[in-house]
């Protein structure tokens, strides 16, 4: 016999090896299946052998519902503010054995409701994790109907980031499966002892939203905002007037006058793109031809010549100068800059 530590250390090791190959055989034998034993009792009576006797005894598998979902990304998930169909990537998986109808909702755990919304759920027909123009096509889902025993179906909840999301706010979202019978109800435990049929036990865990032992099971996903945090300023600096030069000069009529134009991005934030720069002159100004920088540093200083004029171009036919800057990456500042005359 062996040692009881030894024993023990065995039992363990056979315990352990049972929980990690659980997976691969999680839904056992199927419900409904009839699983019959039949037993043999041989005898004799004063040396002669006697016709044999025999009993059977069938029951059927009961069902066990389990269901899991899983979030497939990494780490949060990036959205810019204004984004449309927005991903998050999710498992679903049956590890029942039986058949199961599963109902499909998300609800928003975390997050400013008013900043994300329109929640709908696509089936991941290629499991690539991306919302394909095809499952677009197809439309959502609220349901995944006869979902096999150990079947995974690959889902994605999209949703819409409003333009009122800032930089670095969280959305946390919850996906639940529930599993249903065909009419659409939730499955509910068989109470009593053990019927002659198919009686529900609900084996299922505990998950993010849901108690254990409830036939349903969720997973919460996050959407984390990358957005921009642009800042303009705008100041006029008198370079010169017709009387002092460029000596202390003084806002008068003949004077020249410069516009400076900062667009900052904060420390941390998604970087800019596409920046375009549209200022509307005011009256009693006299654009100066061709004294339109762009991409210049915080001072305004160190442009390219660049921009357009535009007379009349604006609103109320206001004069209107225009400039694109380049893409404005976190903690920097770029500037346009132009000079006009006073009437």
């Amino acid at each position: 016999m062996k040692p009881t530590t030894q024993l023990l250390g065995a039992v363990s090791a056979l315990a352990l090896v049972a929980m990690t190959s659980a997976p691969a055989i999680a839904a056992g034998t199927s419900a409904g299946v009839d699983i019959t034993n039949n037993v043999t009792v041989q005898y004799q009576v004063g040396g002669v052998q006697q016709t044999d006797e025999t009993a059977s005894d069938t029951f059927t598998v009961d069902r066990r519902v389990n269901v899991t979902v899983a979030f497939t990304g990494t780490g949060n998930t990036s959205v810019t503010p204004g984004e449309e169909n927005a991903v998050l990537a999710f498992d679903v998986t049956n590890l029942s054995n039986d058949e199961v109808d599963l109902d499909l909702s998300t609800a928003l755990a975390g997050g400013t409701a008013g900043n994300i919304g329109s929640f709908e759920i696509y089936l991941d027909s290629n499991d690539n994790g991306v919302l394909d123009a095809a499952e677009v096509t197809a439309g959502a889902i609220t349901m995944l109907d006869d979902v096999a025993e150990d079947q995974t179906v690959a889902v994605l909840v999209v949703a819409d980031v409003g333009l009122g999301a800032a930089n670095g706010d969280l959305f946390d979202v919850v996906l639940t499966a529930d599993a249903t019978d065909d009419s659409g109800n939730p499955l509910v435990a068989t109470g009593g002892a053990n019927t002659a049929g198919i009686d529900t036990v609900l084996f299922d865990g505990a998950g993010e939203t849901d108690a254990a032992n409830d036939g349903a099971f969720s997973a919460l996903g996050t959407y984390e905002v990358a957005g921009a945090l642009v800042t303009v300023a705008k100041s006029s600096t008198v370079v010169s007037d017709p009387v002092n030069g460029t000596t202390n000069p003084k806002a008068i009529p003949g004077a020249t006058i410069e516009y400076c134009i900062t667009v900052a991005n904060a420390a941390g934030a998604a970087t800019a793109t596409d920046v375009d720069v549209i200022d509307d002159l005011p009256a009693d100004v006299t654009y100066v031809t061709g004294s339109t920088f762009i991409d210049g540093d915080a001072n305004c200083e160190n442009g390219t010549s660049g921009g357009s004029f535009g007379a009349g171009a604006g609103p109320g036919g206001l004069d209107q100068v225009t400039g694109s800057l380049s893409d404005i990456a976190a903690g920097e500042t770029r500037s346009l800059y132009f000079r006009v005359t006073i009437d």
